[in-house]
């Protein structure tokens, strides 16, 4: 008899088996030779454990115990967006008792997996790349090797001295960035994305037509619906709202039979226009509040613009004298004795 055997309990008169033992270890003659069997509960089985099967489960048990770092059951999309060092790479926890058998925690349950180690299969998304700054070269080598190892990342901390290696991280990888943090984007990363994937540059308006001012109306409606403290917007209101997609398609994108992809400018013009119409206690967003929203719903460059004519001219009047006397726009520009130092 070797391996694991098992047999049924009914009618079983196994030696030694008495009622209520989960365990019971008794010995044999096997072949001329005493060795110890044990039988085992298993619910309601008898597991029959000869000396074979006993020497496996000591070695097993000699195994240094596992840690499952990354379940295979969990969302294999991972959003990282300005994710600090540890929580991008992983990390291994400080223990104050050093790891110490009876009063500390083990080693292995102190390692913390990072994004790039749960997006394992999956994918990992990272909004405003060029914001991770050094830490980008981090994912160009996960990428390249597709492993990345989790050490700590506390040089004073205990798990300082703790490194577990050959952590599988193969994920696809989706980054963005504006137009303006392209070249803060680390060059051999673009090249890696470059030789197996793709660059695209989205599109900032699309064709004014019936199907595109539908979605942009359930854009209105989704906008409201999120933020859940402004009233519905009426039928007149959304027209408005899509001919003012109309017009910064023109102007900002020089784009004539189009309608705006902006669409973070055009949701904050949505709340705004919100907000005028909860505080005047109406019930709909209609077009007099879409139409005062548009003056408002400005950035503070284009406000300056608007009351001073320009940006330099509101700098020079929108300041106290005490400012204006400290601040070099004024002595270079206004004091009467800027061209007397140097005379």
């Amino acid at each position: 008899m070797t391996g694991l055997l098992e047999a049924s309990m009914t009618g079983a008169n196994l030696p030694g088996m008495a009622a209520g033992k989960e365990r019971v270890t008794t010995t044999r003659n096997r072949f001329g030779k005493e060795e110890v069997v044990v039988f085992e509960r298993n619910g309601e089985m008898i597991r029959v454990l000869d000396q074979d099967a006993l020497e496996k489960r000591r070695e097993l048990e000699k195994i240094s115990p596992r840690k499952v770092l990354v379940p295979l059951e969990r969302n294999s999309f991972i959003l990282a967006t300005g994710a600090s060092e540890v929580e991008l790479l992983g990390d291994v926890r400080h223990d104050p008792y050093g790891g110490h058998p009876q009063l500390g925690t083990q080693p292995y349950n102190r390692v913390v997996a990072g994004a790039i180690h749960e997006a394992h299969e999956g994918i990992l998304f990272i909004d405003e790349l060029s914001h991770l700054g050094h830490l980008q070269r981090f994912i160009l080598t996960a990428m390249q090797e597709r492993r990345f190892p989790i050490s700590g990342r506390n040089p004073q901390g205990s798990g300082a001295s703790v490194r577990v290696d050959n952590v599988p991280c193969e994920f696809i990888f989706v980054g963005a960035c504006n137009i303006q943090d392209l070249e803060q984007v680390l060059s051999p990363l673009r090249s890696r994305i470059n030789g197996n994937g793709y660059e695209v540059l989205v599109n900032t308006t699309m064709e004014d037509n019936e199907e595109n001012r539908a979605k942009l109306a359930q854009f209105v409606a989704q906008e409201i619906s999120m933020d859940g403290k402004i009233p519905h917007a009426s039928i007149a209101s959304v027209e408005e709202i899509i001919k003012e997609a109309h017009r910064r398609a023109k102007i900002l994108d020089g784009q004539i039979n189009a309608l705006t992809l902006r669409l973070r400018e055009l949701g904050g013009l949505i709340r705004a226009a919100g907000d005028m119409a909860a505080a005047e206690g109406d019930p709909l967003i209609e077009p007099k509040h879409i139409a005062v929203a548009i003056k408002r719903n400005k950035s503070i460059e284009e406000q300056i613009q608007d009351r001073y004519g320009s940006y330099s001219k509101g700098l020079g009047k929108d300041i106290s004298s005490s400012q204006k006397e400290r601040s070099p726009y004024y002595f270079w520009n206004e004091h009467d004795g800027g061209d007397q130092m140097f005379s």
